[in-house]
């Protein structure tokens, strides 16, 4: 039966055809009195008994509406939950639920967990996985009401308690990818109820009755998710775990460090992808140094300690990539996004069939948009593979950025696309009326100081793209400032003055000399020197880099220009300000240019062997003359033929 069902969900043609050979027997318990009950015509009944018989009704009625495979289909899914069979369990969570999802309820919800409890005997442990594939559908294809998003905070409470709070490690398996979604899910979902609490104004009455009770006051807030992800790490000892293979040691000494909760593969895994969703969260709450820390056992240059799956990789590099440009260590977030990048580019022949695929390449091209911005705001040389893809989609705005300050709306644009949507820990005072009603009030002429509900509330996503704004309009004097240093190896103040004021706005010698010192801090940063490799699969280029690569946090100061220059006061009888210019070129490294073309030409090659060859066509048949001589320039059909296979003439 086991290698049935592999073969059943492995299918590609229709799927309805190979589960309905299954012959399933699916009963619905009915009470053996409920038809004389309904019978009675003496039967009074009170409101409480009126409102459970139609919800027994309208069950039964959205069960006959459920189609026969996806009745089997559940049915499948729950015993090979119940067995644990890893295999099947896989097989039907990323190729079964997609195809079904696809055919049955694109546009629609999947049917409630009280519907199909019937066919699962009413496991309440297998009802909660399926409502949370439930709330993900939802939160994914259709608009989650109010209803929608406290349920699903209900439902992940329910999830993590049994996984949390019960006597011992459950009896459960499910595979990594499943693990990975549900913790990625359950961050999901607290950002987008972040997102929706803060904007009050479009509240209806229901709503914000909602949103102002007590249990709307501690529904997806930042302490619960925090804990549950702090509670996971801890009741798996991740960090220990990671440590201790970190420092070598035995697989008995391991064993007895991260104890009976360690030792499962499910509470492991959840362990691992915690640290990574607590990187997110920490990011999304604008603390990019705490979100780095959290990440100092697991690291970005480490392999990942089992096979995670991709969209791992890509979350983590995508979020300590941001972490490093708010914290304005450009060169290190240009690193870690071109390693991703150029891993995504070798990988992405094998997940082309995954359900992630569109989520890594949004991601994926969110990262080219931020690698954009770090060649804008400290640009140096880095891989001409993915340099080449970011000039492709983004060379319009580069070049509009490159011109200083006309190029702020292409910056923000850019910035706003590419990052994340940034949210606030604290909620609005909806158990306080009074205090949300003057936040909501409107500025009014006789009271110029009051502000405006967005600017009360405070957007975090504005609030750090002022920040970044900022930073970019810092460095607007500096491309041009640049561009005239790199003719000349010295050069008079006052000389530089007049060229950059070209345009008459009365540019003096002080502001330019305050330029240059704007140039001169841009070119140094805080960096991790000699780190060896980035890239989100571990590969590591030298164990010098993996040894610097340990703590994220640290990193040392280094220049990342290519020119370098002094102002020399003591030339008095020249200047009183004598600038000196130096220019540090870097060659072009040609043994990688040639290897990587050395690898697309024998993939060509291979490609070139590996296609069919176009079909033999047999010449067209001439028919033989009879009636007279052959004409001239006939082909000749008699003679000895030669090497290449014509005929010699005789």
């Amino acid at each position: 039966m086991a290698h049935q069902r592999v073969a059943l969900w492995a299918a590609e043609p229709d799927l309805d055809d190979d589960i309905n050979d299954a012959d399933v027997d699916i009963p619905i318990p009915i009470p053996s009195s409920t038809n004389e009950l309904y019978d009675d015509p003496n039967l009074q009944l009170d409101e409480g008994s009126l409102q459970a018989m139609q919800q027994h009704i309208a069950q039964q009625a959205a069960f006959a509406q459920i189609p026969d495979v996806v009745k089997r289909f559940i049915v499948h899914f729950h015993q090979a939950v119940l067995d644990n069979n890893l295999q099947e369990i896989t097989l039907a969570y990323e190729s079964g639920w997609t195809r079904l999802t696809e055919k049955y309820y694109a546009k629609t919800e999947w049917p409630e967990a009280e519907t199909i409890a019937p066919l699962v005997n009413d496991d309440q442990i297998f009802l909660i996985l399926y409502r949370e594939l439930y709330y993900r559908h939802v939160y994914s294809r259709l608009q989650p009401n109010v209803d929608d998003r406290f349920h699903s905070y209900e439902n992940s409470c329910e999830l993590f308690n049994y996984l949390l709070n019960s006597d011992g490690p459950v009896p459960l398996s499910l595979p990594a990818h499943w693990l990975w979604d549900i913790i990625d899910e359950f961050i999901y979902q607290f950002q987008s109820f972040a997102l929706f609490r803060s904007r009050p104004a479009s509240k209806t009455d229901d709503e914000l009755a909602m949103l102002g009770s007590e249990g709307g006051a501690q529904a997806w807030s930042s302490y619960s998710v925090l804990n549950v992800l702090y509670s996971l790490i801890q009741k798996s000892r991740a960090n220990e775990w990671l440590k201790a293979r970190a420092e070598g040691k035995s697989d008995e000494e391991i064993e007895e460090i991260v104890g009976e909760y360690g030792t499962k593969p499910l509470y492991r895994m959840l362990g691992y992808f915690s640290i990574i969703g607590l990187l997110r969260v920490h990011v999304l709450l604008g603390d990019f140094t705490l979100a780095l820390k959290v990440m100092e056992s697991v690291g970005l240059g480490q392999k990942a300690p089992f096979t995670a799956p991709t969209a791992v990789h890509v979350s983590t590099a995508y979020h300590a990539g941001i972490c490093y440009l708010m914290l304005r260590r450009i060169p290190d977030a240009a690193r870690v996004f071109t390693g991703v990048l150029n891993w995504v580019m070798r990988a992405r022949q094998y997940h082309t069939r995954s359900y992630q695929y569109d989520q890594i390449n949004k991601t994926a091209d969110r990262m080219y948009a931020l690698l954009a911005l770090c060649h804008v705001l400290a640009p140096t040389r880095l891989d001409d593979n993915v340099m080449n893809i970011v000039r492709e989609r983004y060379g319009e705005q580069m070049g509009r950025m490159g011109r200083g300050e006309e190029g702020l709306s292409a910056f923000e644009e850019l910035f706003l696309y590419a990052c994340p949507k940034f949210i606030c820990a604290n909620s609005p005072p909806y158990d306080d009326p009074s205090a949300l009603a003057s936040m909501l009030v409107p500025p009014t002429p006789t009271s110029p100081t009051s502000q405006s509900p967005s600017v009360v509330l405070g957007d975090p996503t504005q609030r750090h793209l002022r920040a970044m704004s900022s930073h970019f309009m810092s460095l607007s004097p500096v491309p041009s400032l640049k561009s005239l240093l790199k003719l000349y190896t010295s050069l008079d103040a006052q000389k530089l003055t007049g060229f950059l004021d070209t345009s008459g706005a009365g540019v003096d010698e002080e502001e330019v000399l305050s330029w240059m010192m704007v140039m001169k801090n841009a070119g140094r940063c805080v960096g991790r020197v000699n780190t060896g490799g980035t890239a989100a699969n571990g590969e590591k280029d030298n164990e010098e880099g993996s040894r610097s690569s340990e703590s994220l946090l640290g990193g040392e100061w280094m220049s990342i220009s290519d020119l370098n220059f002094v102002i020399d006061q003591a030339c008095y009888l020249l200047s009183p300000n004598m600038v000196h210019i130096a220019e540090s070129t870097v060659g072009r490294r040609y043994a990688g240019w040639f290897i990587r073309n050395s690898e697309h030409a024998a993939r060509v090659l291979d490609g070139i062997k590996a296609s069919p060859l176009p079909p033999r066509t047999a010449p067209p048949v001439q028919k033989k003359s009879v009636d007279g001589p052959k004409p001239e320039g006939a082909p000749r059909t008699t003679g000895q033929k030669v090497a290449w296979g014509g005929l010699k003439a005789a």
